[in-house]
């Protein structure tokens, strides 16, 4: 009969933090291993010491490289991978002679932790099991007497071995944050925290609970002191404000400004020179999480991502951060006046004057941007080159009643129409429905332009009619543009005349 093969979390380093279970198991066991450098010694082992007994066997899993160079054909990433699969055979050996397998591993097993490559090369063969450990994370929190994340915060947990630009938008786009992996990585996670504003708040953690740790602000750190067991936090905004924070008066405060600014349909290429020196200005970006990821992080700026379907709660912080005295951008993608952002904030602007609200003498600036029907409409010619309609057939802020008689008023008028949120998965009949409702008005042969992901990755620009339109083909991420009787498609594009 074969062993079992436990994966065993050790905990942060103190061992009076392992779990009663974990201690358990090692003292039972058959087999110890542990991974180790090439100088034999290993910070896993020392820490299940004092559970170690007589008479049991010890693998040690020396690795080939570390952060030096190899001649390995495959480089680094192969020498590793050989390293793993031969680590596997040395303890399918004991689990097959009907061993019990303990392999230690720092923290939590599945946290990062080396013990998940030996358990997917050997979990399907035999019974593998994992005692979870105390992370590094909940370990530096202890010793920081911090808090994580409290109520509604999100924390996030990041490798500092991504590049600098991606950390700090991540760190920018979060409240609270862990970035693990330091050592030589320190000083690009050091550059990634100042780009997203976020230095002088990071605290450096070294060795939690160890007798030899470290803590300190982490701008004070020298790089060169930095070891791999250490990590960089944000704690809880919320109790660092209520802790640290000064309360500036309302009278030393001086006057901010909300400014809404249109990105355009994709990419920078489409942004205004208005809209980029407003975004340069900025102090904070507020918005809709993808359309934030489309505006490059500068240094002291903090963004405020949030989901598609909170226009008025977004509005309300941006309008807030500005009564407090700061530069607030909110992008919006395309046109912020179009189906955006712009009414979304005037209108809490407004409700704010009329309650006596903190924002009530925040001014807000709208910045125009390349609307979607404008840049989808330049890929195949002029088709609004004369009188057009631009209507959404979203029914999630207006009923569907409304949509279908404006559509009938733009058809009996002869208007071209520019279709905004056509369709999503869970509106998949009302495309179909406005089709009909538009040939009641307009030829079968009027041409219509499908025009989807405008700008960007996956751009896509086709000419049907109203007879052949396929709502099937249709999702959230297309415009559709719907001729007029006058509008023609030829070789040249599809373009309406200026003149009956």
């Amino acid at each position: 009969m074969s062993g079992t093969l436990w994966g065993v979390g050790l905990g942060p380093g103190d061992p009076e933090l392992m779990t009663v279970k974990a201690a358990r198991v090692i003292g039972e066991a058959d087999v110890i291993a542990y991974h180790s450098a090439r100088h034999g010694r290993s910070i896993a082992r020392s820490v299940a010491e004092p559970y170690l007994r007589e008479g049991q066997l010890e693998e040690a899993l020396v690795y080939p490289v570390t952060t030096e160079t190899t001649d390995h054909p495959g480089g680094y990433e192969g020498a590793i991978a050989e390293f793993y699969e031969l680590c596997a055979k040395r303890l399918a050996g004991h689990l097959d002679a009907g061993r019990d397998v303990v392999l230690l591993c720092e923290g939590d097993p599945f946290f990062y932790g080396s013990y998940m490559y030996m358990h997917e090369r050997l979990a399907d063969r035999y019974d593998a099991r994992v005692i979870p450990g105390v992370t590094s994370v909940s370990a530096a929190s202890s010793v920081l007497g911090r808090p994580l994340v409290q109520r509604d915060e999100v924390l996030t947990v990041l490798p500092g071995t991504l590049p600098a630009p991606e950390l700090a938008r991540r760190l920018a786009d979060t409240d609270a944050a862990a970035v693990l992996k330091l050592g030589r990585t320190f000083g690009s996670v050091r550059e990634a925290l100042a780009e997203a504003g976020k230095l002088d708040e990071a605290l450096y953690v070294e060795r939690a609970t160890w007798g030899a740790q470290r803590v300190a602000p982490l701008a004070e750190v020298d790089p060169e002191s930095v070891p791999y067991f250490s990590l960089a936090m944000l704690p809880s905004p919320a109790y660092s404000a209520r802790k640290a924070a000064p309360v500036v008066p309302e009278a030393s405060r001086t006057g901010g400004e909300v400014v809404v600014v249109g990105l355009g349909p994709a990419g920078p290429q489409w942004l205004t020179p208005e809209a980029r020196e407003a975004l340069e200005a900025a102090e904070h970006l507020v918005g809709y999480g993808p359309y934030l990821a489309k505006v490059p992080q500068l240094a002291g700026q903090q963004r405020h991502a949030s989901g598609n379907r909170v226009e008025a709660d977004r509005a309300v912080e941006a309008l807030r951060l500005a009564a407090g005295g700061g530069r607030v951008a909110v992008v919006s993608s395309g046109d912020p006046g179009v189906f955006a952002m712009a009414s979304a904030v005037l209108e809490q602007a407004a409700l704010g004057r009329a309650e006596g609200a903190e924002w009530a003498d925040v001014p807000v600036r709208v910045l125009p941007g390349v609307t979607a029907a404008q840049a989808a409409a330049s890929l195949v010619g002029a088709p609004l080159g004369h009188d057009y309609c631009v209507l959404s057939l979203s029914d999630r802020l207006k009923p569907w009643e409304v949509i279908e008689r404006r559509l009938d008023a733009a058809g009996a008028a002869d208007l071209v129409l520019a279709l905004y949120n056509p369709a999503s998965r869970s509106r998949v009949v009302q495309l179909e429905q406005a089709r009909q409702v538009l040939l009641r008005h307009r030829a079968p042969e009027t041409p219509v332009v499908v025009a989807r992901d405008v700008g960007g990755p996956e751009q896509s620009v086709r000419v049907t009619t109203l007879a052949a339109l396929d709502p099937s083909e249709v999702d959230m991420r297309c415009l559709l543009i719907i001729g007029s009787s006058r509008t023609r498609a030829d070789q040249h594009g599809v373009w309406t005349p200026r003149s009956y």
